[in-house]
């Protein structure tokens, strides 16, 4: 990973702040956070899905089998997490270690003083692997949490549908050679897909930004557009699902790319675990592997994505123990252990992108090991203090272009005024 393109700013923190003061927190600074100390032998960290997330699992024994302390998860629906996590703090929750989702929910979290402060600590470990992530997590200087994971997009073909359509180069599709080569990959008038887009936003919203220098927070849009009116064009000519369907069946990308009823599809590096496990287990038999994402112009290579990591409570019992885990976690023993089990950690080394493409099913062509190292990844959506509004803003919007109740530059005019309201 070359950079990451950060979108925190001090202004919007502080006043996310304010704004998130009245929803509960109390200054814990002269609160001893180091109850238990080293000598308890549990931490207890929240999860979510812990039975379908390998990573967690993967992490907890290894930390047990070298420190002898036992960690301890307090599992919560994906779908509730964040919901959930905020209500246990502001009721003084105790559990010792915090995952961060998101970069949202972290700076809540921290701005509220819910978090313990590991800017000194920090610089102390060796995160030399994972600087740009790291800097995901300063907030006016101090960092409150500590990177294992970064997921970003990446394109994803079926190797047997493109050797039928001719197509031998994906190593650095543009755009336009994208789309060609979803309409040559098409076959019976809709039963097969050259490209499957999902429903969410960012398929569309979140790499336009990136790839124009955009900020999806600023109420200036017209980038969108152009990725738009592909996205049309392809559903219109079938080369791609459309929308509509996708949405009202509520179909799941991996069902289209597994079936091979889709023969590219962009998503985040996420999916590449569950892919290969799904060919261990039997259940697909797709020949697949990832190229760059495609770009407006051939050269450098333009995504994005999202980090993910572990902090602790201000009001853990055991923070000994908890820092300690989150050093192992996102040291490069912690990373060679995620790439064991097919997750992308923050920490990279050639050591670690070793491990991760010598995993049974992993791709090992070059042009797979190029797609695991973008020159550039943008955040898939800055912090503002009106963030929720925004994203809920941009998807209610999104979903009208796609629809086609909106035509692109209309609904991105639309886009562009009611987020300007919530200035």
């Amino acid at each position: 990973m070359k950079m990451w393109k950060k979108g925190l700013t001090a202004a919007a923190l502080l006043a996310m702040a304010v704004t998130m003061g009245a929803c509960g927190g109390k200054d814990d600074s002269t609160k001893d956070s180091g109850k238990g100390g080293s000598d308890s032998k549990e931490v207890t960290i929240t999860t979510w899905n812990y039975e379908t997330t390998p990573e967690f699992k993967a992490l907890f024994d290894a930390f047990k089998e070298k420190t002898g302390i036992t960690v301890k998860q307090v599992d919560i629906s994906a779908d509730d997490y964040d919901t959930k996590v905020t209500t246990m703090l502001s009721g003084g929750d105790q559990t010792d270690i915090l995952t961060m989702k998101n970069l949202l929910s972290y700076s809540n979290y921290a701005l509220k003083n819910q978090l313990l402060d590991l800017t000194d600590h920090i610089k102390d470990i060796d995160t030399s692997a994972a600087d740009e992530t790291y800097k995901m997590y300063e907030i006016d200087g101090k960092t409150y949490a500590q990177p294992y994971r970064t997921d970003f997009w990446v394109l994803y073909y079926n190797k047997k549908m493109m050797e039928e359509a001719g197509i031998t180069d994906v190593s650095n599709l543009t755009w336009d050679e994208y789309e060609a080569a979803a309409k040559k990959m098409s076959k019976k008038d809709g039963e097969v897909y050259g490209a499957y887009q999902h429903t969410w936003r960012s398929t569309i919203q979140a790499i336009a930004a990136a790839q124009n220098d955009g900020n999806l927070v600023k109420p200036d849009y017209g980038f969108m557009e152009d990725y738009y009116d592909r996205a049309l064009r392809m559903q219109d000519d079938k080369s791609q699902m459309d929308f509509g369907t996708a949405k009202s069946t509520k179909v799941t990308y991996a069902s289209q790319f597994e079936g091979s009823k889709a023969g590219m599809m962009y998503m985040g590096t996420w999916y590449m675990a569950g892919v290969m496990n799904q060919k261990k287990a039997g259940a697909t038999d797709v020949d697949w592997a990832i190229a760059p994402i495609p770009q407006k112009e051939k050269g450098q290579i333009t995504t994005f994505g999202s980090p993910t990591a572990f902090a602790i409570n201000k009001n853990a019992k055991n923070s000994d123990g908890a820092q300690q885990f989150l050093d192992f976690a996102s040291s490069e023993e912690g990373a060679k252990i995620l790439a064991g089990v097919g997750v992308v950690p923050s920490f990279r080394t050639d050591e670690v992108n070793k491990i991760y493409f010598g995993l049974e099913g992993m791709p090992t062509d070059e042009v797979s090991k190029k797609a695991f190292e973008p020159d550039t990844i943008k955040l898939e959506f800055p912090i503002d203090e009106n963030g929720s509004a925004i994203d809920k803003i941009l998807q209610e919007e999104h979903d009208l272009i796609m629809t086609g109740d909106s035509k692109p530059k209309d609904g991105i005019k639309e886009m562009e005024s009611r987020v300007k309201a919530e200035e």
